[in-house]
């Protein structure tokens, strides 16, 4: 019998399926700017979308902290202790000052961050199934498993979301992950290793961390990509694995990875993808699922640049106005007459990815 938990209580249906808490930004001396990642992105993007007037404070879903308990149903007890030792949380953060701090510091000002985003992404999961779509704004920390952290990532929140869903919500027995991440997924590929449930495609730089072979072998459609792909390549390979992965297994469920950091210019990426063809990646992705009618819940994972907050907000701003996402999509499932009707006008831009 699955533990009680607070994570699955529901929802106010007045409030669109963007799931936030102003906890999880990362500030804290200046400690933050340490690492090329912006530990206040999430917020920023939350500010974009209100200053577009898409959403209000009382209109998110307010994530809530994942418990102790929470956690177990994923990682071991071992894992859980040793991030109660600060130079363990400093390697996994890659932000070496960590490691002189106290550890109820760490704790309080950035796994409890962590924490509360994990939190949002397994009440994501659920408002998935339930609305059709959800998007926590933070999330996909791809790179932790059960019992091991790394690249910036302490807590399992993909592999989480979806062992809640098999374990709480009847009538979601598969799952189909879609990572987009410039970097390879290799911690909820570790977790699923041999779970025939779980449909794995990555697509990702094939010369930067972690180059986890082992984990490569639960990818069921791998792409691997070279330094400095471009739009136009990219979006191919996207659309045409991604209509591949679907029609290869209809999941009950997608996890979608949508890491930013293909964006050109990132630090740790490689890749080269304008603004635009991120914002397309995404319409690419939703479109497949919301033709499919199977929910999809979207977590932002990887992003090292200030820019991308405000391009996860377009993209964000772009599925709205084709109807990929909406208030009536999100409180009547996918039967839905824009999204019928974006359906008939996307058939032929399905198959013409060019970004005229």
């Amino acid at each position: 019998m699955p533990h009680r938990s607070e994570l699955y209580e529901d929802a106010p249906s007045a409030c669109w399926p963007i799931v936030y808490s102003p906890d999880y930004n990362i500030t804290f001396m200046g400690l933050e700017k340490l690492h090329p990642f912006d530990a206040g992105k999430w917020g920023k993007v939350i500010n974009f979308l209100k200053e577009e007037k898409l959403i209000a404070d009382d209109l998110i879903v307010q994530a809530r902290e994942a418990t102790d308990e929470d956690l177990l149903v994923v990682h071991t007890r071992r894992y859980l202790n040793k991030l109660k030792w600060s130079f363990v949380v400093a390697t996994i953060t890659e932000i070496p000052p960590v490691a002189f701090l106290p550890n109820f510091v760490v704790q309080r000002k950035v796994l409890k961050p962590l924490r509360t985003q994990t939190g949002g992404t397994i009440m994501a999961g659920k408002l998935a199934v339930d609305r059709g779509w959800a998007i926590n704004v933070g999330g996909g920390f791809h790179h932790c498993s059960s019992d091991k952290g790394g690249g910036f990532c302490a807590y399992a929140d993909i592999t989480l979301a979806i062992k809640f869903l098999f374990e709480r919500v009847q009538g979601v027995s598969k799952a189909t992950i879609i990572d987009l991440d410039a970097h390879q997924g290799n911690g909820h590929e570790r977790d699923f290793m041999d779970d025939h449930r779980v449909y794995i495609m990555d697509a990702y730089n094939r010369y930067i961390y972690p180059g986890d072979g082992f984990a490569k072998r639960a990818i069921k459609r791998k792409v691997e990509l070279e330094w400095g792909t471009e739009d136009t390549e990219y979006l191919q390979k996207v659309h045409t694995h991604v209509e591949g992965a679907l029609n290869e297994l209809k999941p009950d469920i997608i996890v979608y990875n949508a890491g930013t950091d293909i964006l050109d210019g990132d630090p740790l990426g490689g890749l080269a993808i304008s603004p635009q063809g991120i914002v397309k990646r995404d319409e690419v992705v939703f479109k497949a699922a919301r033709r499919r009618r199977i929910p999809i819940l979207m977590v932002t994972s990887g992003g090292y640049q200030k820019r991308t907050a405000r391009i996860i907000a377009d993209s964000i701003l772009n599925l709205h106005n084709l109807g990929l996402i909406d208030k009536e999509l999100a409180t009547s499932g996918a039967e839905n007459p824009k999204v019928e009707q974006m359906i008939r006008d996307s058939a032929k831009d399905l198959s013409n990815l060019s970004l005229q």
